[in-house]
């Protein structure tokens, strides 16, 4: 038995990609290099911050939720009313490392707000293996 009002849908993004995770984790957590990729945003890498990132179409409420250098980064991501939480995980392998984002919390009724972060995430990931491409 299930509880459809409890049910919520989820995001993942994953790819195997030819960086270190260190480097991957600087454009994660660096203000500037998040700016490229995603954007404009106050984060900082310390559990328990609140940040926003802005963009044309409105603002996003964040606040980290966990910090394992080169290994995990969590964050909530709510807007509107929109309560998810975005989950980053790098896993070292012998010719790069996998990457992993996956986003929770998506209503069933909140069709709009999944079909756009759906559409969204594969082009904000294709946005950060440009700008680590350029990295030194």
């Amino acid at each position: 038995m299930t509880d459809a009002a409890t049910e919520t849908l989820s995001i993942v993004v994953e790819r195997e990609v030819p960086f270190a995770p260190e480097k991957i984790w600087r454009a994660l957590t660096q203000p500037h290099l998040i700016a490229e990729w995603l954007m404009q945003n106050d984060f900082q890498p310390k559990q328990g911050h609140r940040f926003n990132l802005s963009a044309d179409w409105g603002d996003v409420a964040c606040e980290v939720r966990a910090v394992e250098p080169n290994r995990r980064l969590s964050y909530s991501w709510d807007t509107k009313d929109l309560r998810s939480v975005v989950t980053w995980t790098l896993v070292s392998t012998g010719a790069g490392t996998r990457l992993r984002m996956e986003q929770t919390g998506f209503r069933p009724d909140q069709q709009p707000y999944f079909r756009g972060a759906k559409a969204g995430w594969p082009r904000f990931l294709d946005g950060l293996e440009q700008v680590l491409g350029r990295m030194d």
